[in-house]
């Protein structure tokens, strides 16, 4: 399950073959404030692309509501039925209320902090799928997991509710990404979608009466690594889950594409057996060339204490290096042309497509031209031909009655090459 901030990053997602996506509506979710939010007026798109590549839809609607908001809750939550919308992600009980009046599947978010199997027991009298709360080890999982089993636990569609984890992502300090910092500092509420990261932020640890500074190890004392879960997956696995779930909604496409393809192969192969521990740190290393502020393993085998990141944001080992943008597609012997805007683009260099049709493509740069003729290097300022082979892979996602075509560059995509750090 992988997070969609913008049509970009729905189309990164399926192709990097999430099963499902989940997004937010304007400003009634947690990502309200930093990432780039759908409008309703989005809904009907989303779920035709969703449709046509045999993707499940889920909105996020998980903010605490006050009353000034259901009016627009209730609205959205219309729209989102009428739209064909697979579930909604909440945790404000008259979200779910509303949810189960108008015959909308709901799934519980983390914010309910679910972690025994009473609290779940009452919540799958409205929800098929519950995110249990992300303190749990695996052992806690399994016993929950076992319960439902031998209880025969359910939920409104007469299944036995399913357990979903965060798999990998950004890692909050807070109970159950229940924080108050944010608000008490900016009066911005976290739990209203507003959070303004003051966590995130280096702070020297000071004596209030004296004024002297104390020394501590790390000055980031409340920003933890990014949660990943990869190299122990086939555990994840074993303990019950069903649902991984990539956070990530205010992040870029690539993240997107890259997060979704490991996790994609990862749980493929602890499918078909063929999971090792050395398939795992492979994944690893390809997921730390994106965003990211170191990985740990969350609460799920056994820590007591977070790991801490030891700088201001991202550890990934590269970077987006922007080129310039693409002018021209010509779809008979698929050559894209680019207008190399920001820095020299040359032969050998691997560049990314980005955009919101697109998606996320990645092409080796083996045929470059200049004027129809073969160069190593294109100057800032020229414009250049660059052939990109098609392999047609997204197409294995499409729904049989809709074949569709094949992924490709069009006009106004960003063009960015990789460079390592």
């Amino acid at each position: 399950m992988a997070p969609a901030g913008n049509f970009g990053c729905l189309m990164a997602a399926i192709e990097g073959g999430a099963n499902s996506v989940y997004f937010g509506i304007g400003h009634l979710n947690m990502r309200s404030h930093s990432a780039n939010n759908f409008s309703r007026e989005d809904l009907p798109e989303i779920m035709r692309i969703c449709r046509e590549y045999g993707v499940k839809a889920y909105m996020t609607l998980n903010i605490t509501l006050y009353g000034e908001d259901l009016q627009a809750a209730y609205d959205t939550l219309d729209t989102a039925k009428a739209a064909g919308v697979d579930a909604i992600i909440a945790s404000d009980m008259a979200c779910i209320l509303y949810c189960r009046k108008i015959g909308l599947e709901v799934h519980i978010s983390t914010q309910l902090s679910i972690s025994n199997i009473e609290a779940l027991k009452f919540y799958a009298q409205w929800a098929d799928v519950v995110v249990l709360a992300r303190e749990l080890n695996l052992g806690q999982v399994r016993e929950i997991y076992q319960a439902i089993q031998d209880q025969q636990i359910k939920g409104p569609s007469g299944e036995l509710v399913r357990i979903e984890m965060f798999a990998h992502g950004a890692f909050c300090m807070a109970i159950s990404g229940k924080c108050y910092l944010s608000l008490a500092a900016y009066g911005e509420s976290a739990n209203r979608g507003n959070c303004l990261q003051a966590c995130r932020r280096g702070y020297l640890l000071t004596d209030y009466e004296t004024g002297d500074a104390i020394h501590v190890d790390n000055k980031y004392l409340m920003s933890p690594k990014d949660l990943c879960t990869i190299d122990f997956l086939d555990k994840f696995v074993e303990s019950g889950v069903k649902v991984f779930k990539i956070e990530g909604r205010a992040r870029s496409a690539d993240y997107v594409k890259i997060t979704s393809s490991c996790y994609r192969r990862a749980a493929d192969a602890v499918a078909d057996g063929t999971y090792t521990s050395e398939f795992g740190a492979a994944m690893k290393a390809e997921l730390a060339t994106v965003f990211n502020r170191g990985f740990w393993d969350g609460y799920y085998l056994g820590a007591k204490m977070g790991e801490w990141s030891s700088k201001y944001g991202s550890k990934a080992t590269r970077q987006k290096v922007y080129i310039g943008m693409v002018t021209n597609w010509f779809a008979k012997i698929n050559v894209a042309e680019i207008k190399v805007e920001a820095t020299p683009l040359h032969k050998g260099d691997k560049v990314l497509f980005i955009g919101s049709t697109t998606g996320v493509m990645e092409v080796p740069v083996d045929d470059l031209r200049l004027d129809y003729e073969p160069v190593d290097e294109v100057p800032q300022g020229k414009y250049c031909s660059i052939a990109v082979p098609l392999d047609g892979s997204i197409e294995d996602r499409v729904a049989p009655e809709t074949p569709g075509e094949k992924i490709h560059p069009r006009r106004g995509d960003k063009v960015y090459i990789w460079k390592e750090i």
